[in-house]
């Protein structure tokens, strides 16, 4: 029987991408660029120096009205009712199973307005479970469709960004955001990222995202910035050890096994709180741990081994260019998961040696 294709979004963007001879794939419903220039190239621009990113397809949800900050509260683990206007904080949709629905970051801007960045992939099933939630006195609206986000990554993003912004971004603390113009576009900007690497995430209406993006890299000339694509993105954000929802964590991972124990405040009431707390009290049968592979590059749903049985399976791997090691992460049973233990990865076929390493694999230098 036919089915029907899955429909295929683009961004403001998308003639940007094709002008600058990116190669585009399918992506959580958008026609995403992967690379540009090539993985490694960009991976090692936003490192040095800084990189522009195209993150339009995430999902932007807004909550106002009095009771807004309290639905969030109990929606999300972390402390959403300690946010002070300005001030923005990660942490996960949880369901009552304790599992994991999404990861978020929720941003304070105003007294009575909260938004909060959802995956991708994940907006429709998102919105489905905050209505389910929400309280009689917040209102919700899903801007995602009408909201660009670009991203400017890296050492000298904060010198190009200031250049072209009227806010105050220099005095901007980390998860910290403000309002001002970019380009001359009304602009939210939040001192967030994906990278391991000081940055800013810029929102604008979806009419402004060109004008935005093409003054960005105008203004970035100098400083040697890059168009970076998703694959950097994937290999950034996983030397700095940040989950990717659908491959780290997901509906059948709780925060516990997937060492984000620590964005559960568990002294307040969110949905699925106490079975989160039982796991913490009972600790994991298994937990998610970094790995440095010796001589091959292990990928999502590799089979991890000890001792030649198969004790997990990888969720994230690649070449680290900055760290210059073969890099993954993997559930493995909480007594292999100690730092230095020997373990195997099974690639084409043959184990190839592996130890658990402590993460991330990369930090920012102060």
């Amino acid at each position: 029987m036919a089915t029907e294709a899955p429909t295929m979004r683009r961004t403001p963007l998308y003639d940007r991408h094709t002008e600058l001879g990116a190669k585009m794939v399918f992506f959580a419903g958008y026609e995403m660029p992967i690379q540009y220039e090539g993985i490694v190239a960009e991976h090692r621009a936003v490192r040095g120096l800084v990189g522009l990113f195209d993150l339009s397809h995430m999902g932007e949800f807004f909550f106002k009205g009095r009771g807004a900050g309290a639905t969030l509260d109990r929606l999300v683990s972390s402390d959403v009712a300690g946010l002070d206007v300005g001030q923005a904080r990660y942490g996960l949709l949880t369901n009552d199973r304790g599992t994991i629905v999404d990861d978020v970051i929720v941003y304070r801007i105003s007294d009575g307005e909260y938004m909060v960045v959802v995956n991708a992939a994940n907006i429709a099933k998102d919105r489905a479970h905050v209505l389910a939630h929400l309280g009689e006195d917040a209102a919700f609206d899903d801007r995602s469709f009408g909201t660009a986000l670009v991203a400017i990554q890296g050492p000298r993003a904060l010198e190009v960004l200031s250049s072209q912004t009227d806010a105050d971004v220099r005095s901007l603390p980390s998860f910290g955001v403000t309002q001002g113009r970019v380009a001359g576009a009304r602009a939210t900007l939040a001192r967030t990222g994906y990278t391991g690497e000081d940055g800013f995430e810029v929102f604008v209406a979806n009419a402004d995202a060109a004008r935005v993006w093409d003054a960005l890299l105008a203004a970035g000339s100098a400083s040697g910035i890059k168009p970076i694509g998703l694959g950097a993105r994937d290999t950034l954000r996983l030397e700095a050890r940040f989950s990717l929802y659908g491959n780290d964590i997901d509906e059948t991972t709780d925060p516990i096994e997937a060492g984000l124990g620590w964005t559960c405040k568990l002294d307040k009431e969110f949905t699925g709180r106490d079975v989160i707390a039982a796991k913490k009290a009972d600790g994991p049968k298994r937990k998610i741990a970094g790995l440095v592979i010796q001589g091959g590059v292990a990928r999502h749903g590799h089979e991890v081994t000890h001792a030649g049985e198969v004790v997990g399976h990888v969720t994230s791997g690649t070449y680290g260019p900055t760290v210059d090691k073969n890099i993954a992460l993997a559930y493995v049973p909480t007594p292999l998961s100690k730092v230095g233990t020997a373990l195997g990865v099974r690639i084409r076929g043959k184990d190839v040696p592996a130890t658990v390493v402590k993460t991330p694999f990369y930090r920012r230098p102060e």
